[in-house]
């Protein structure tokens, strides 16, 4: 089955690139969701990649009562987060019914990181414009003040998220996120 998958990815056919900024920024919380294990054969670690990157023009602050985050518009911010390739539309699909209604799905264009600088961004380099689709939080209210922290995430939540069955324990299958036109 990888070779088929592999095969429509060097083809172009379906194939979507995305910007993660939060739990899926975690390789076992991708898998996860994407294949229904955090450990996959190589074959299907391989058709992705994964590569720092910012994105302009909107804020990340966590969700209330929730352990992942959300973004809105805001110009006076940029959000650090990982630029995925290789998502198929299945892949899609699955990260659609992850996300849920409380987030609409949309294109936006993102810089790829040539270097990493502090947690405060200071330092990084900034390289090549790349389009990708990101889920934007809908609902503002629903939103703390505070940023999102992937480490905190990482060391408080991580070991939950993983264990089987959890990733998808919430949601509902009638209720995914909205795919914003792009016409």
């Amino acid at each position: 089955m990888a070779a088929a998958v592999e095969d429509k990815i060097k083809s172009g056919e379906g194939i979507h690139c995305a910007f993660f900024y939060g739990t899926l920024m975690v390789p076992d919380v991708f898998y996860l969701v994407c294949y229904g294990a955090k450990d996959v054969p190589d074959a299907y670690a391989k058709l992705h990649t994964f590569q720092p990157a910012i994105l302009h023009g909107y804020c990340r602050r966590r969700v209330r009562f929730a352990d992942y985050p959300g973004i809105t518009e805001d110009e006076d911010h940029q959000v650090f987060g990982t630029f995925t390739t290789g998502l198929t539309r299945a892949n899609m699909a699955k990260l659609d019914y992850f996300e849920g209604s409380q987030y609409e799905r949309r294109t936006v264009t993102v810089k790829l990181l040539e270097k990493l600088g502090n947690l405060k961004g200071e330092g990084n380099v900034e390289g090549e414009e790349r389009t990708a689709e990101v889920y934007v939080f809908l609902n503002k209210n629903d939103l703390e003040e505070q940023e999102w922290d992937l480490e905190e995430f990482r060391r408080d939540k991580l070991k939950y998220w993983t264990r089987a069955g959890y990733v998808f324990e919430d949601c509902d299958p009638n209720d995914t996120a909205k795919v914003a036109s792009q016409y």
